[in-house]
């Protein structure tokens, strides 16, 4: 790589694959190549550096990590093409190698990763140093997501999560704000909390600090953020006074996205999750109950070693009595060196995926009939900017109904009060109002024929 005396700044490209936290860190990783000089541009674009923050919590995620990679490195032959994340890392673990990633970086160290670069292409930090700086990047992004703590060690039988991110750690709740009075600087309206396993947020894992529910409440009284949102948490840390918290801060979104994986508690045990059916039906009535708006999001697993039809009929049954407004269904893929793959009572592959079919169409409907009781409803949306599909403005409602309707594109980056008027596939479609007009109260949900057990 050789430059002119003057020249134009290398640039960075960036790709995650995964939850959340992946795309929270690939963002703070952006954030690092830009301060230093870097010109960020698409991935789908020639860049110098490409970043591909990976995946492995299935098969399927590892298989596309991989293809990433090669994509990556046949688009742009003379790039270095970075790969980190939990699959880079399980890759090192394993002994593993990707051929066309010219540098892999441990996935404790990913926040480092512009430093990695640096060290192993100097070329490429004199080319930096005589750069004219890249013009900035437009704003416009209204929801920005914060990461508050990393680290596993529940060691569910089938994750491999806990080997690629061992350190449980909080990070300080001052440092957290800080980053937040920045978001909102910035015109970010929504803060996402995030974490591995959030829940274990607090002072024992090293935050100096609150709770979880503590540090909700604290984002929610930083001015110019009008919503937190809480990312993924598992059942057992829906505690009494994290819903106490969502019940009376107005700012907390009406949103919990709790993880099934099974609903049946033979299941629950090979998975070594820490709960059963009946716990997690009575948690889930418990934030109905406390929250009458709630949408309860979920992950849900088909094809577990050792499920069999009354197994996935169990599942079935929790997914129709908690009437998730939405739903992540994926099939089970062994993960080596976990427990379960080496379990026997193999469900076959086409077993797994009729299930999976199945129960997407038991959860479409769960999640038409959540919205069916907004319809007619005025609920405050989020402009996020016009949908590709329609040119519609678009948005979610606190309690994350995508909203479609008309207006001008001075709305995105506002909460405006929509009339929800029909169902979509996702979502609804309505009409903006001049002002937000409160509603009856609505009747709380409650868990539908919720008492079987097994």
């Amino acid at each position: 790589m050789t430059c002119e005396t003057v020249c134009s700044a290398p640039s960075a490209a960036f790709t995650t694959l995964g939850c959340k936290v992946n795309q929270y860190e690939t963002q703070r990783i952006l954030d690092s190549f830009e301060e230093r000089g870097f010109a960020i541009t698409e991935f789908n674009r020639p860049a110098d550096v490409y970043v591909i923050n990976t995946c492995s919590v299935t098969e399927t995620a590892e298989r596309k990590s991989r293809q990433m990679v090669r994509r990556l490195a046949r688009q742009n032959p003379e790039a270095v093409v970075v790969m980190t994340g939990c699959y880079g890392e399980m890759a090192r673990i394993k002994g593993e190698v990707v051929e066309e990633a010219t540098l892999v970086v441990p996935n404790p160290e990913k926040l480092n990763t512009l430093d990695h670069v640096m060290r192993a292409y100097p070329e490429l930090a004199r080319r930096v140093e005589s750069a004219l700086p890249p013009p900035p990047r437009p704003a416009g992004r209204t929801r920005a997501t914060i990461k508050v703590q990393d680290g596993c060690n529940v060691y569910c039988s089938f994750c491999s999560i806990p080997y690629t991110r061992k350190v449980m750690a909080s990070r300080p709740h001052t440092e957290i704000l800080d980053e937040a009075r920045r978001m909102a600087e910035r015109g970010f309206r929504e803060i996402v909390v995030t974490g591995v396993l959030v829940g274990d947020y607090g002072p024992r894992t090293g935050s100096g600090g609150p709770d979880l529910a503590g540090l909700l409440r604290m984002l929610a009284a930083i001015d110019g953020i009008e919503r937190v949102r809480l990312s993924s948490i598992e059942p057992t840390q829906v505690t009494d006074a994290l819903l106490r918290a969502f019940a009376e801060e107005p700012k907390l979104c009406n949103h919990l996205h709790i993880p099934l994986q099974s609903g049946d508690s033979r299941v629950l045990r090979a998975m070594n999750r820490p709960y059963d059916q009946d716990f997690y039906l009575r948690r889930c009535e418990a934030a109905y109950r406390m929250l009458p708006d709630l949408a309860i999001t979920s992950d849900i697993m088909a094809g577990f070693p050792g499920e069999d039809r009354a197994g996935f009929e169990a599942t079935l049954h929790v997914a129709k009595a908690v009437c998730f407004a939405r739903a992540h269904i994926f099939r089970y893929s062994p993960r080596p060196g976990t427990p379960a793959a080496g379990m026997d009572d193999v469900v076959p592959e086409e077993e797994k995926e009729s299930r999976s079919h199945e129960l997407a169409e038991v959860c479409r409907e769960t999640q038409q009939r959540y919205i069916g009781r907004y319809l007619g409803r005025t609920m405050n949306v989020l402009v996020e900017g016009k949908s590709r599909e329609d040119g519609l403005l678009s948005g979610y409602t606190e309690n994350y109904i995508r909203a479609l309707f008309t207006g001008g594109s001075h709305l995105t980056g506002t909460v405006t009060p929509v009339q929800l008027q029909e169902p979509t596939t996702d979502g609804a479609r309505g009409e903006a109002m001049d002002s937000f007009q409160p509603e009856a109260d609505i009747i709380p949900l409650t868990l539908v024929n919720a008492s079987l057990s097994r």
